[in-house]
């Protein structure tokens, strides 16, 4: 019987040293020594800008600490910025894709079309159409993926930021090169961004954005599997179940704390940064260049002031002028200043709030909001 004992000891032993090899496996694997070809920064840049045609499939996660309190309209968005956001994809082309943000009470999927989105949430079992494109919206999860993400700061940055070659990585089973970006413009809060793309196709597969200063990422997204994925029409449409309920709007109304925008001029330039006439983000006054942009949006009615007061609850450093007061709140890669000026400006008609963010730092911010409320016509 101890012979037995000993023999069925060892074998379930084995059995659990197996599985924890293959459990391992993953961790071995992103170990090993990775070789790639020699590509130089600006090579590996334009493979990366290329990709963007290219059809895959995957399940990538984002996790992001920005810190930020849950403004009211706002949720949405900053949930994005604080934790962790799970994704399945599938990209045909880049206006024909489908993300499915999972999480433990439910799904949220996005279908985009070259006309229309649709919106599945099956905590409510409720399927959205929504018309059209809008020239201003709020992120959402298909903005934090890999190639989405990188493409975008890859254009911001332009040719003037500061690349370099990174040591290349396993990732998805995939050999990654990477490439260091650092923003020409000391003003931008980003310290540097670290992209890896496979080798072969230029696909990015991980993106980390870290602050000036800083030693951990306050963004990351990555792929954990992709691969080539030949475009299926039944898994790009959506197909609605029995009893569920369906519904169509236009871009226009799903713009939430965008829709109280106050269309008044906004100067030609704030802090020493030129305005950037965007016809389609109209009514939004853009500013400066690149990773060190910044937004300036006038909101009357109640919104600028419910954001000003949720501010100062949670925490924000006061902002005070001569001519106006405020808040501003600071997290990583983001700064955000909400003033007020201390009497309406009859000059513009504006008697509202006015919302600066965007990746410059809070010196450029608190700048650009004293010249706001300081113009004729308002303060004193």
């Amino acid at each position: 019987m101890g012979v037995i004992r000993r023999k069925a000891g060892w074998r379930w032993g084995l059995v659990v040293l197996g599985v924890a090899v293959l459990c391992a496996l993953p961790a071995i694997a992103s170990a090993l020594p990775v070789s790639a070809p020699a590509v130089t920064a600006g090579q590996l840049r334009a493979r990366i800008l290329a990709s963007a045609r290219l059809s895959y499939s995957g399940y990538a996660e984002s996790d992001a600490t920005f810190g930020l309190p849950s403004l009211t309209g706002l949720s949405d968005v900053t949930s994005l910025l604080d934790g962790v956001t799970k994704m399945e994809v599938w990209q045909a082309a880049p206006d024909s894709w489908r993300v499915d943000v999972l999480s433990d009470t439910g799904e949220r999927d996005t279908y985009q079309t070259p006309r229309s989105t649709y919106i599945w949430d099956s905590g409510s079992e409720l399927l959205t159409r929504i018309v059209g494109q809008p020239g201003i919206r709020l992120p959402r999860a298909a903005d934090l993926l890999p190639p989405a993400l990188a493409s975008r700061l890859l254009q911001e940055a332009g040719t003037s930021a500061r690349m370099t070659v990174l040591p290349p990585r396993r990732l998805a089973g995939l050999t990654a090169s990477g490439l260091r970006v650092v923003p020409a413009d000391p003003a931008s809060t980003i310290g540097q961004i670290d992209i890896w793309a496979d080798t072969a196709n230029g696909l990015p597969l991980a993106v980390q954005i870290l602050s000036r200063g800083a030693r951990h990422p306050a963004l990351e997204t990555q792929f954990f599997q992709v691969s080539p994925w030949t475009p299926d029409r039944a898994i790009l449409t959506p197909q609605r179940g029995p009893g569920t309920g369906f519904t169509t709007t236009t871009a226009k109304s799903l713009q939430g704390v965008l829709n109280n925008l106050d269309p008044q001029l906004l100067p030609e330039a704030l802090a020493g940064r030129p305005q950037d006439l965007v016809p389609a983000l109209l009514p939004v006054g853009v500013y400066g260049k690149g990773l060190a942009t910044f937004a300036v949006l006038a909101l009357h009615g109640s919104t600028g002031f419910h954001l000003l007061s949720e501010a100062q609850a949670a925490g924000g450093t006061p902002l005070e002028t001569a001519t106006g007061y405020g808040v501003v709140a600071s997290a990583p890669l983001i700064t955000v200043v909400l003033i007020r000026p201390y009497f309406p400006s009859y000059q513009y008609y504006f008697r509202g709030i006015y919302l600066l963010a965007g990746l410059a730092d809070r010196q450029v911010l608190e700048q650009a909001a004293e010249e706001l409320v300081s113009r004729p016509g308002e303060g004193y």
